[in-house]
């Protein structure tokens, strides 16, 4: 009697066409072609005709040269750091008290929901409502600040550099710590229970747990988090846009928002924005590079060594 049995994979193959199709329109082609006009002369609104440089990275050379996108760099990393950080940080906290068995935290759901509620705000409200708190002369900010003694006069607080990057800042974190710790608490509960059972058994307190098993489980996923926090913050475009245009004195000018101007402000300068967007990519490849051999697991690393050595030691006696 002969058995058959139907493969299902076929179907698999035919439900990733639609996504196929949109990356390659979609995704692929505009980074294809955004890596071509780097090399061209492509400039002006409505134009499609280009020609390739005689020097190919003339364009790559302008850019790195020039002092507005260095500037947009450091205010890009500053910024990302100074959210990053106090994010993780309490993503990391806020996933212990929801996964602790013992504290049996009540009402989780809506908590969860409260603090994810932010990352659903669309930048451009976000952008009004901060204007509103810290506007000059009349905003509750300043209100507050000069009723608690804490000033004796309002502040134009967006006039100041570090103000203004220390309010962008905490947007981004404001925004993203509630997804951040929504992904951290996924990876806890993927977490096998026998190994917190075990460690209750053992007498380990909530802090040893949180230390000993969960970070060191948590490799993977905290990985994860952080490049997605990289790519996004190396990326960082609508709220200093919208909230302050990248100012003041380009004290929140980030990568994005040069690239932005480059293209659709003045000249319509296509391929130097291409050119900048290409370099942004090779310093996202290249971070993410740093990250994955930083953050790999070494003890798998060993033990892949040492079964390669056991295989060829193997190959040998055979020979």
């Amino acid at each position: 009697m002969q058995r058959t049995s139907d493969t299902y994979s076929k179907y698999g193959y035919i439900f990733c066409i639609p996504f196929l199709l949109a990356f390659l329109v979609f995704s692929l082609y505009p980074i294809l072609y955004t890596a071509v006009i780097g090399f061209t002369d492509l400039r002006g609104m409505g134009k499609i005709e280009f020609h390739f440089l005689a020097k190919p990275f003339e364009n790559f050379n302008l850019i790195l040269q020039n002092p507005s996108f260095r500037i947009s760099l450091q205010n890009t990393a500053t910024i990302w750091i100074i959210n990053f950080i106090p994010q993780i940080v309490l993503a990391l906290l806020l996933t212990a008290w929801f996964t602790n068995d013992r504290l049996r935290v009540k009402g989780q759901g809506a908590f969860k929901v409260m603090l994810y509620m932010p990352n659903i705000i669309t930048a451009a409200t976000i952008a009004i409502l901060f204007n509103s708190l810290f506007a000059y002369p009349m905003s509750p900010v300043n209100y507050l600040a000069v009723q608690f003694g804490f000033i004796a006069e309002p502040v134009n607080f967006l006039l100041q550099k570090w103000t203004a990057r220390g309010i962008v800042s905490f947007i981004q974190f404001w925004m993203w710590y509630g997804s951040t710790m929504i992904v951290l608490i996924a990876g806890v509960l993927g977490i096998s229970p026998t190994l917190f059972e075990a460690a209750a058994i053992d007498g380990a307190t909530g802090t040893q747990t949180f230390f000993r098993i969960t970070l060191p489980s948590l490799r993977t996923i905290l990985l994860y988090t952080l490049i997605t926090s990289m790519i996004g913050g190396l990326q960082m475009f609508d709220i200093p846009r919208l909230f302050l245009m990248g100012g003041p004195d380009n004290a929140t000018l980030t990568t994005s928002v040069f690239i932005y101007n480059q293209a659709f402000s003045g000249s319509y300068l296509y391929n130097r924005a291409a050119a900048a967007s290409m370099i942004m990519f090779i310093i996202i490849a290249i971070l993410s590079g740093i990250l994955f051999y930083v953050m790999r697991d070494k003890d798998a690393e060993k033990l892949k060594k040492a079964n390669k050595e056991l295989i060829r030691a193997a190959r040998r006696r055979a020979v």
